[in-house]
């Protein structure tokens, strides 16, 4: 199975947060950055379905955008154990909306090849808005299932289950799919 986590590095959350006065972006140099926690989860979900599947071919690559220190994320992710890593960084995405950073995204797993599952976090732990995984599953014309609290993969469908405040829905789609988890999936 070819898993490819997307991750994002964020600002701490404890550092000051400054704009750049020539574009009004968020100021990524001069902070101290990490992997977003949320996308923590997904790698750990995809550790565990590599480690579970038949065959011993399974493989987890980890893929982020971003400046030179974005290069962190991936390490960190290589230390949990994801198998290999792809950093896109070219100056001329600097400041990329989500729209943009789906384009991107959707490319670079293009260019990896064939890919069984996307996992992604429910979203960003800095911007927060959760709407990337949906934009990337439609660029690359994959079913989605989102806020995954568990997920099994099996005879070549995903099954996750998604908790509400009231009720608990299961959720199907056949493989290749991508699927965003929240912090209750591990």
């Amino acid at each position: 199975m070819n898993i490819v986590v997307c991750v994002k590095y964020v600002p701490d959350a404890q550092s000051d947060l400054t704009f750049n006065e020539s574009d009004n972006t968020t100021d990524r140099l001069s902070v101290d950055g990490l992997l977003s926690e949320l996308d923590e989860y997904a790698i750990e979900a995809g550790l565990k379905l590599a480690e579970s599947a038949d065959g011993s071919d399974s493989k987890v690559t980890v893929l982020t955008v971003g400046p030179d220190k974005a290069a962190d994320a991936i390490k960190k992710s290589l230390q949990m154990g994801a198998h290999a890593g792809v950093h896109v960084n070219d100056e001329a995405i600097h400041g990329s909306d989500a729209a943009g950073t789906s384009r991107i995204l959707a490319e670079a797993v293009k260019k990896i090849g064939s890919v069984d599952l996307v996992l992604t976090g429910m979203s960003s732990t800095d911007g927060a808005m959760g709407v990337v995984p949906a934009m990337l599953a439609e660029r690359l014309g994959l079913p989605q299932v989102t806020l995954a609290s568990e997920l099994t993969v099996a005879d070549g469908t995903a099954t996750i289950r998604r908790d509400g405040d009231a009720a608990s829905v299961t959720i199907t789609a056949s493989l290749p799919a991508l699927v965003s988890v929240t912090d209750q999936i591990n």
